[in-house]
């Protein structure tokens, strides 16, 4: 059992039943009140997020949450293929609710940790960082730079991100999944 202040980032907890992500957490104490953590938490199952406040007589159950390696095979129809790392005749499919916007990134064969909970696979763990090609990119042009000097490139898995002017065809990106944007050029 968790208690109210020990709710942080990056846990995983019980509450109403369901499994959720805690994505932000503030404890806090207005005037000669109690302290209470306000959580912002995301539901592992729907994807939908819910704002908490646990006061310091709550205490919530921490999630069981397993982990292990799929392979990532491609995208259909808006239909995300996996198969087991050892095994790829068993395949199957997830829906784009569960995974989130870093997939955008995630280039065909790429291993990543597939969240469990009770032996059902409820989400994917996306690198934070990944190290894409740009396949299209329009050359700078000299004096263009109303548009605060970026421009739009499109990356091997199909995603677009706002880029420095040099970036050019053929370049390899490091690029941020949880935030969409470019970091560094390799």
């Amino acid at each position: 059992m968790l208690e109210y202040n020990e709710i942080t980032e990056r846990k995983f907890i019980i509450y109403e039943g369901e499994p959720y992500e805690v994505l932000t957490s503030h404890v806090f104490r207005k005037q000669q009140r109690k302290p209470v953590n306000a959580v912002k938490m995301r539901n592992l199952i729907t994807g939908g997020i819910k704002e908490v406040s646990f006061h310091v007589s709550e205490k919530v159950e921490e999630a069981d949450m397993t982990s292990r390696d799929i392979k990532y095979l491609f995208e259909n129809k808006g239909e995300y293929w996996f198969c087991e790392e050892k095994d790829p005749s068993k395949r199957f499919t997830l829906n784009t609710e569960m995974l989130g916007p870093g997939m955008k990134f995630l280039k065909q064969n790429s291993i990543v940790s597939a969240l469990e909970f009770e032996d059902k696979i409820i989400g994917i763990k996306v690198p934070i960082k990944v190290e894409l090609k740009v396949t299209e990119a329009h050359p700078a042009v000299k004096g263009d730079t109303q548009k605060g000097g970026n421009k739009t490139v499109v990356l091997e898995t199909g995603a677009t991100v706002n880029v420095p002017m040099f970036v050019k065809e053929g370049d390899i990106l490091r690029i941020n999944t949880e935030t969409g944007e470019y970091t560094d050029r390799l």
